[in-house]
């Protein structure tokens, strides 16, 4: 679950050949990269605010994977990935962590979509008031 943000999941589970697995670090760099520009130059940086929802997409990405894995069963999970191996019975640890990566990943999800709202009809208002004020000017001239 904590590792499904980097992609750790895919690369375990696969191997390191995994070009998927690989692909999850780009834009969680990214997203780190707009907290701390977000952290350094504050709310009205563009670039952060762009680059933010990438982590939080990608954090929810994780838990949802963790909470696909969770809920597999046991038998489809030992005959995809333990073939020829016993069966095993994981009793609630499965389950447990679903409820967690529902918990994260939801919270996350919700708050990446409601502040890329946010932003945008920020950006769409200073827009708007920026052309009011051109227009503006040029009728007083």
């Amino acid at each position: 679950m904590l590792g499904g943000t980097l992609g750790l999941h895919r690369l375990y589970l696969n191997g390191p050949s995994d070009a998927l697995g690989w692909l999850h670090l780009l834009p969680t760099a990214l997203g780190l990269a707009g907290v701390v520009r977000m952290r350094q130059l504050g709310q009205d940086d563009t670039v952060a605010w762009l680059l933010i929802p990438l982590l939080g997409l990608m954090i929810s990405l994780g838990m949802l994977c963790a909470i696909l894995y969770g809920l597999t069963p046991d038998e489809k999970w030992d005959a995809r990935r333990n073939p020829g191996q016993p069966g095993t019975r994981t009793a609630w640890g499965p389950v447990l962590g679903v409820i967690a990566a529902l918990m994260v990943g939801a919270g996350v999800f919700m708050g990446t979509v409601a502040f890329s709202i946010q932003n945008f009809f920020e950006w769409e208002l200073s827009a708007t008031r920026s052309t009011q004020a051109g227009t503006s000017a040029v009728v007083r001239v």
